[in-house]
């Protein structure tokens, strides 16, 4: 699995699109209101999944499966810490789960600016 970060608007998802060699139909694009659909290649947003999962009360993010092989997430832990217990909450699992994704991936990629950076 290939796990690419950044801000939101930095140009991942156009990254992964070249680098990976992914067509529209091969992207799902996460929401807080659905399941992913799994069957996919490519999923980003991945930190809305995480929000999903929370209103759902599940870690079910954790669970990336065998298939996805890019993952796509906006950096939403930076910053002012939210007030709000819930988005508070959504911060720091996504820390979480976006720290498990990348310990599990093959290579992990900062996007900034549309300029890539490998990490891993």
């Amino acid at each position: 699995m290939h796990f690419v970060i950044g801000g939101a608007w930095q140009g991942k998802l156009d990254y992964a699109k070249k680098a990976f060699d992914l067509k529209e139909e091969d992207i799902f694009r996460c929401t807080a209101e659905a399941e992913p659909d799994f069957s996919r290649p490519c999923l980003t947003h991945y930190e809305q999944y995480v929000l999903y999962c929370i209103r759902k009360g599940t870690q079910d993010y954790y669970n990336i499966p065998e298939n996805c092989k890019v993952i796509i997430a906006d950096d939403i832990f930076c910053g002012v810490v939210p007030i709000d217990e819930e988005i508070r909450l959504w911060r720091e699992e996504s820390g979480r789960a976006l720290t498990a994704a990348a310990e599990k991936a093959e290579t992990v990629t900062r996007v900034f600016c549309g300029l890539p950076k490998r990490l891993k």
